[in-house]
């Protein structure tokens, strides 16, 4: 990543947009580690009455921060979708440890065109405050 891009406002990162965009800048990235900033004042669409946030939304800051880092290592092979394409999307588990795990993750256009391609890791928690546990 250039030097040039730390900083910046996150708009070109994300495919967020207006009050569903909630982290406001790029702080820092490594291969390793992204670190993004977030305003929490920005969070308009999760206030209630007395301009609180819920603290379960900490779950969306971290969403769009991962989201982030994969763009940030993300290829790709086209700048836009046109409307009538149909895209498969796939992804492929390349390596699970416990509840940590890396996703080859493939977007193909029609003749299997390659149109992107990266690697995510995930995290997946026993259970998150409020959300019912899953059940097996």
């Amino acid at each position: 990543m250039r030097e040039a891009e730390i900083g910046r406002e996150i708009e070109g990162l994300l495919p967020h947009s207006g009050p569903m965009r909630l982290l406001s800048r790029l702080l820092s990235h490594t291969r390793e580690r992204t670190i993004c900033a977030v305003d929490v004042s920005d969070s308009e669409l999760f206030r209630d009455a007395d301009g609180q946030v819920p603290a379960c939304v900490v779950v969306e800051y971290m969403a769009q921060c991962v989201a982030a880092h994969g763009v940030l290592h993300l290829e790709l092979f086209r700048d836009r979708l046109a409307p009538s394409e149909s895209l498969e999307v796939s992804a492929r588990i390349l390596q699970r440890i416990g509840r940590l795990a890396s996703l080859q993750c493939e977007v193909r256009a029609a003749e299997g065109e390659l149109v992107a391609e990266g690697v995510l890791s995930v995290f997946v928690p026993d259970s998150l405050p409020g959300v019912p546990a899953a059940r097996s």
